[in-house]
């Protein structure tokens, strides 16, 4: 069971020790496949039809934090009961803190295509439509949490640490849209792809205003306003005057086919959004595109419960120096800081409908065909969330053979590191498109000793991960002619 635990918690560090990045496919831009008009709608491949199968024709998956990696959280050749650096004994805590910044963020996405069909329509007009199943999340977390926690109270006495800018958002949703792109001009193309969004589920937060005075006593005082908002089929246990107690799924609301089918396909949490691009050709070797992607929100209506904060709340005052002393274990730390966080809330008597908006892709892009199958690539993608802004530079080289075999080789600079190799392959045989994309591959890699007789390869300091693969049904695959429009240039 303590081997399993161990495997467990490496795992989950996995998960939340990737670095900050635009979450976006770089690689994916400049390859003839059908899934790149979903970064740029007036994007499209050469075949003239494409199907995509349920689960099949695409899944992508991005993790990441823009804080630390895996050199700051795991020890070279530790042995298993110090697996993570920051809670070791002899590691000093200072160095993880170097890492932090003002807001440290964790955005994890995953999405799921579940059908998908495109097909040339007339001379020049493309048109597609896509069914997505998406998950994503951002939370925003205050440098001083972690010197608070890690560092003690004692620097903060007698003052108040402001907490405004925490932030967060889970959200899990289905995506439907239906895009077109089309020649405007002999050399401008433009894309928009509309979407309608079906919410199925979300905890987000709401913050007005927040921040932990730490008293002359070391105690602790919360000042805030701050409500919790879900969308979810879960029940929210109070105890005394509604204070927040628990909360639990519901699983009697899914025990058939018909009842998860009613939930994913009810209309009561509406959405609506919007993609839009355009593609300009100079000449038959040089083009520029543009894009910006995600304009939307989600109004959630159902299954809503709403967690308000107290206005002032007095706890004790804990922090991980516990821990390291050897005078309160980590679970009994755990404990104590949940009780603490669990009565500073209260569910509210009323449900309030609350509104979430998606974050904002804005992607900037440039080729240059060097032959009729070779081109180089420039693409600059940026990600607004809230207040803050991500932003990823990709230089690219990429060969396209019809849609018979497509590859890309790319090379990335983001969040200040400079280390970041991506790439992506498919190949057509007969009907069947088969692609896999990776970005951000690692390059250095060290072992973890778990125990005695077991040890798990990890990038050494990988800082994002981002897959992408599938297989698509295509037919048809129209080259462009001498004398046509521009509707496909082959990079």
């Amino acid at each position: 069971m303590i081997r399993k635990i161990k495997y467990i918690l490496a795992l989950l560090l996995v998960l939340f020790t990737l670095n900050s990045s635009a979450q976006n496919s770089q690689v994916l831009y400049f390859m003839n496949l059908p899934q790149r008009h979903l970064l740029n709608p007036a994007l499209t491949p050469t075949n003239s039809v494409y199907i995509g199968l349920p689960v099949l024709s695409g899944i992508n998956l991005n993790v990441n934090n823009n804080f630390f990696n895996f050199s700051d959280v795991f020890i070279k050749g530790v042995v298993a009961d110090s697996l993570v650096t920051f809670l070791h004994p002899d590691y000093d805590p200072a160095k993880f803190l170097a890492k932090i910044k003002d807001i440290n963020s964790i955005e994890p996405e995953v999405q799921v295509q579940l059908f998908s069909l495109g097909f040339r329509a007339g001379k020049d007009l493309y048109i597609y439509f896509d069914i997505n199943e998406r998950v994503d999340a951002n939370v925003a977390l205050p440098g001083d949490i972690f010197r608070l926690a890690l560092a003690g109270n004692e620097q903060f006495l007698g003052s108040t640490i402001d907490l405004s800018s925490l932030r967060g958002d889970l959200m899990s949703y289905t995506e439907i849209g239906l895009g077109f792109s089309k020649n405007f001009t002999s050399k401008l193309r433009l894309g928009i792809r509309p979407k309608m969004l079906l919410g199925l589920a979300d905890a987000s937060i709401e913050n007005n205003s927040l921040g932990i005075t730490v008293n002359n006593d070391y105690t602790h005082t919360l000042n805030a306003d701050l409500m919790v908002n879900f969308s979810a089929p879960v029940t929210v246990y109070t105890s005394g005057q509604n204070s927040f107690d628990s909360i639990k799924f519901d699983d009697s609301r899914f025990k058939t086919g018909k009842d998860i089918l009613d939930y994913i396909l009810n209309t009561k949490n509406l959405g609506f959004g919007v993609d839009i691009g355009g593609e300009y050709s100079f000449s038959d070797k040089f083009k520029i595109s543009a894009a910006v992607t995600d304009i939307g929100y989600i109004k959630w209506k159902r299954d809503i419960s709403n967690l308000k904060a107290k206005s002032t709340f007095t706890f004790s005052g804990v922090n991980l120096l516990d821990v390291y002393n050897g005078t309160m274990t980590f679970d009994s730390l755990g404990k104590e800081m949940l009780d603490s966080l669990k009565k500073s809330f209260y569910l509210t008597n009323v449900s309030t409908p609350f509104t979430t908006t998606l974050p904002i892709g804005v992607t900037l892009g440039g080729s240059y065909n060097l032959t009729k199958s070779f081109s180089i690539g420039l693409l600059s993608y940026t990600k607004f969330i809230g207040k803050q802004y991500k932003e990823a530079l990709t230089l690219s080289a990429n060969v396209n053979f019809g849609n018979a075999f497509s590859t890309t080789l790319a090379y990335t600079a983001m969040n200040n590191r400079y280390d970041n190799l991506g790439f992506g392959m498919s190949f057509r045989t007969g009907w069947l498109q088969f692609y896999l994309l990776a970005d951000r591959i690692p390059v250095t890699w060290n072992k973890i000793k778990i125990d005695s007789s077991t040890t798990i390869p990890l990038p050494d300091s990988w800082n994002t991960v981002q897959v992408r693969l599938g297989m698509n049904l295509c037919f048809g695959n129209k080259l462009k002619k001498k004398n046509d429009k521009p509707m496909v240039i082959v990079q």
